[in-house]
């Protein structure tokens, strides 16, 4: 699963290696171990600059996501999957504002970047930006003791029903 890191910021605590680990890891938890993925670690001016001319939003953001598909796709297809942009500068505010490591923060919007990738879109409905919520969550908690997570959205061994995400164009799709 080629997974590529292009670092134009820098953030203390927060290292290329630990980025791609952290993804590669997300990818196999989500079935799409055989995806490419982009992570851009950038500064605000050029995230206000990719919100600006991919949403219209002349600010910065957290962090964008840039599908290559769309459309119904089964897990583990190998396509190229898209690109995530995280404002490091962003995260070590929103870091500071939750007293967590600026590395947790990082990896909790690599996730939020992935699920869009995925087809999860919170700004398309209520119900839509719970699911995704409860998936950021099931999956950060995996990253964090080493668990995995099935392409239908439970843990290893956990019970419960399985829910299938819907596709959206998540193109330039801002966050949070």
């Amino acid at each position: 699963m080629p997974v590529s890191i292009s670092q134009r910021c820098r953030l203390s605590g927060v290292g290329g290696a630990a980025v791609r680990r952290d993804a590669r890891r997300l990818l196999a938890s989500l079935g799409e171990a055989r995806a490419s993925l982009g992570v851009r670690l950038v500064g605000d001016e050029e995230m206000q600059r990719l919100n600006r001319d991919y949403r219209g939003i002349n600010q910065p953001t957290d962090v964008l996501a840039f599908a290559m598909r769309e459309g119904r796709r089964a897990p583990g297809d190998g396509a190229e999957l898209g690109d995530v942009v995280i404002a490091l500068p962003a995260a070590a505010r929103q870091a500071r504002r939750r007293r967590v490591a600026p590395a947790r923060e990082v990896r909790t919007l690599l996730v939020h970047g992935v699920l869009h990738l995925l087809g999860y879109d919170h700004e398309r409905s209520a119900a839509e930006a719970r699911r995704m919520r409860a998936m950021e969550r099931r999956l950060l908690v995996a990253l964090s003791i080493g668990e995995t997570v099935r392409p239908g959205g439970m843990r290893d061994g956990a019970a419960g029903a399985r829910k299938r995400s819907r596709p959206s164009s998540s193109k330039g799709k801002g966050t949070r």
